[in-house]
This record gives C-alpha cells, structure tokens and sequence, in this order.
C-alpha cells in the first residue's frame, strides 16, 4: 500500500467512524474523502479480495443479500455494501467500514450500479459477475437497455478471466459474444413446452432479437421480457440453463415457495421477480461450492432490508415498505399485492430527483388498472410529485374522494396511524423511502441508519 493510499484509508475510516458514532449515519461521503485523496484507493483496499459484482437493473440488493448470506454459511465473513450504496464512493465506504476477520477466504459480494462497473471493475478486477436483469429504467440516467448493457459489457471486458452468470431468460445477455465463462440460470417450469409460439404483449420492452431485431417469440414467458424466448427469423434462442426454477409452489406477498434443482425453497419476501433473485443467489453459491441443504437453510433465514419490503410496526399496522423505480418493477409489485387475501390500505410516494430519475411518464405503463381494489380500503398519496400519482390513479379508477393527499412526511405518518387496516403496503420511489425512512427514524419508529 502506497503512502498516499495509507492517508486515504485512515482519513476515510475516521470519518466513517465520526459519522456512524456521532452523526448517526453516512454510507458515501467517506468513500468520497478516501477518494479525493487517493482516487485509485479501492484498488489497495480490495486486494486480496475475491470479489463478486452484481449488477443489472432491478433486484441487485435483494440478490446480493442472499448471496451474503449463504456464502456466510460455509465461509463466514463475507465483505458487502448492504444500504445499496451501489457507486464507486460508496463501495469505497463499504471496504472502509468493513471489520475483517481471519478467513481462509476472502470474499466480497457488491452490488454495482450499471453506469459504474466500467469504473469498479478497473480497480478491483472481479473473478465473477452476476447480471440479473435489463430494463427500462432512468432513461435520463441510461437511455435504453441496449446502452445499459453496453456500459456493463464494457466493464466486463476489463476482466476476461472473470465467470459470468447471468439471467438466460434475458435474450440480452446472451447477444454479445465475450471471452469469458458463461453460467446461465433461468425458469424451466412444467407448462414450458418447446411448441408453444406466442408473443409477449405489445408494450414489452426488450422484444426485439438482438441479433436481426425481428421480434422475438416464446416457449413460456414469466413476467416482461424474461421467459423462453426464440427468433423465428435467425433461430436465435435462449442458452441451456445450468440452474432452474421447476416449480412455483406457492406466492403471497411476504413469503414464497418454489423448486430449484431437486429441492423445495422458501424466502419470507414475495413478487415472481424475487424467485429470479433466489435463483441468482443459488447459482452463485453452488458456483462457490455449497450444498442444496446449506443454500436452504440461509434462504430460509433470510432478514427483510432496507427499503425492499422492508417490515415496520407502527401504531398496530404492519407495514410493508416497498420502492419502486421503473415499470416493470412497480407492475410485479402490482401483481404481486394483487396475491394479498386480506384487506389493505395503499400508500404511493413518487418523486423524481437525480437518484430516482427526473421523468415520472414511467408511472403510466404499469398497470394500476389491474389491481383488486375491492381489497384497497384506503389510499394515500405523498412525496414531490404527489400530483402526478394522485392523477394516475384517478386515471386507472381510484375515487379522487377517497384519497388523501399528505406531501409531508409527519402528517403522512399521522395519517398512517388512522388508516381502517391493519395491514399497509407502501410503495416509493428512493429518496422519498429515505426521507420516509429518515422521519421515522427521528420519531423512533425505526433505528436510524440502514
């Protein structure tokens, strides 16, 4: 370790530790000052690190966790970035605040956001990548998913020797020709059957062949663009798979079941889109060399985290903390309240700074139309741009009337306290979940931090 590298580190770790002990909070800014002294200081804080990047548009927190946490069961210390600070200064902090511990293994699982593997991979040359995913998503940030995947690949070509695994349901992953290992996993359910031939509805993204853009057909599709897919013009087709989901047992929207392989699994999380997390996790723990049993038994201990239908109680609710970024995350959030049984009050946050992305046309291609609002006894709408989900749910049959509108937090949390139901579903977009998150907080509602 360099002279200047060393300065950076101790500036960075006091600073974390300031902040975490008496600020109470903080995950980019020491990153930031280690950063500023010594740009290339992940590149020393990292070495020794076998280190695993995970990243694609949605799901990457909830597939790191998982990955965390069954590593943990046969290696023990697993370095990681948990608040989701995805960013090159906030991986930096992740390193700064980690307490090594003697392992005979080191490794490092980080969630990356897309326009930044370029710049990760550079200074900490992975030996896996773990790509879940290309959607729509922050078009002012990404533009379509065709550049997202392109700045992706670009970081993957700094590492040829690193293993990729990726969603083969995803025709996009499997388009470009690379150096490296591939492992593909995907659903291989009952009711795929190889004469099916349909196509995905006409407002999916993502349905073009990468290879001659006729648009592509399926076997079976699960949800969006991921499923069976095939080209009826080039014959390009989805890769084998080398780990599948062959059985959806049962969904609600806090817990799932389902088959991997020649086991049974649950997670206490629910949405189709989190089984295609579990089984990104699964294939990188087997990858890494642990037992069905073992990955079983971490998925079954697995904590809700930040943000991700993070459980709070409150006032006797039971509330369920979702975000929300794109379309087609918010439809399977849709889809999946629509698996509740009981009755429930809705709340919407939308806002629309940097970190969510400035335009909100988004919240017009989910389908708010399909949801059972025989069970919604309630509804309220928040956040910057309270207008804009107050008319689009209008639009899609909510009685105006019967919401309340609330763009300040502390009357929201009131509100909240008067809701009919015991159970609520809040669905935000991310800095209006941090500023939610931050009021509780100084309420004592929940611990501050993340």
């Amino acid at each position: 370790m360099s002279f200047k590298s060393g300065v950076a580190k101790v500036a960075g770790k006091s600073s974390y530790w300031f902040l975490h002990n008496v600020m109470k909070g903080g995950t980019s800014f020491p990153g930031k000052l280690a950063m500023k002294i010594d740009p290339d200081v992940l590149n020393s804080l990292a070495k020794g690190y076998e280190t695993v990047i995970v990243t694609g548009t949605n799901g990457k927190t909830m597939t790191t966790a998982l990955i965390v946490e069954a590593l943990k069961k046969k290696y023990g210390d697993v370095l990681t970035n948990p608040s989701g600070s995805n960013m090159q200064q906030g991986i930096v902090t992740a390193f700064l605040a980690h307490k090594h511990k003697r392992v005979k293994r080191k490794i490092a699982v980080l969630e990356v956001d897309e326009a930044n593997v370029k710049m990760v991979t550079k200074l900490l040359h992975p030996s896996l990548f773990v790509l879940t995913n290309i959607f729509r998503d922050q078009m002012d940030r990404y533009g379509e998913i065709y550049t997202t995947y392109e700045k992706i690949v670009n970081g993957i070509k700094l590492a040829p020797d690193a293993t990729i695994i990726a969603n083969g349901d995803a025709s996009i992953f499997s388009s470009v020709e690379l150096p490296n290992k591939k492992i593909f996993y995907g659903f291989k359910l009952p009711d795929d059957k190889p004469e099916n031939d349909f196509k995905a509805p006409v407002n999916t993204d993502g349905v073009l062949c990468p290879k001659c853009d006729h648009i592509l057909h399926y076997h079976e599709r699960i949800y969006a663009n991921l499923g069976d897919f095939f080209c009826p013009n080039c014959g390009y087709h989805r890769p084998d798979l080398t780990f599948t989901v062959n059985k959806i047992i049962e969904q609600t929207p806090n817990s799932l079941k389902f088959q991997m392989g020649n086991k049974d699994y649950s997670i206490n999380i629910g949405g189709t889109y989190n089984i295609y997390n579990a089984l990104a996790a699964y294939s990188v723990a087997r990858h890494f060399g642990l037992t069905e049993a073992e990955v079983a038994q971490a998925f079954a201990e697995n904590k809700r985290i930040f943000g991700r239908q993070e459980l709070i109680h409150y006032g006797g609710k039971d509330i369920d903390l979702i975000l929300v970024k794109n379309p087609v995350g918010l439809d399977e959030v849709l889809h999946m309240l629509n698996t509740e049984k009981d009755d429930y009050s809705l709340v919407a946050l939308l806002n629309a700074n940097h970190a969510d992305g400035i335009d909100t046309s988004w919240i017009w291609d989910a389908d708010f139309e399909g949801l059972d609002c025989s069970k919604i006894k309630k509804v309220l709408v928040g956040g910057q741009r309270w207008h804009d989900m107050g008319f689009r749910l209008e639009i899609a049959g909510f009685d105006p009337g019967a919401m309340n509108i609330n763009p300040d937090d502390d009357s929201l949390i009131e509100e909240i306290k008067k809701l009919p139901t015991k159970k609520v579903y809040i669905l935000s977009t991310y800095t209006a979940m941090l500023a939610l998150r931050k009021t509780m907080a100084e309420k004592k509602i929940i611990k501050a931090g993340m």
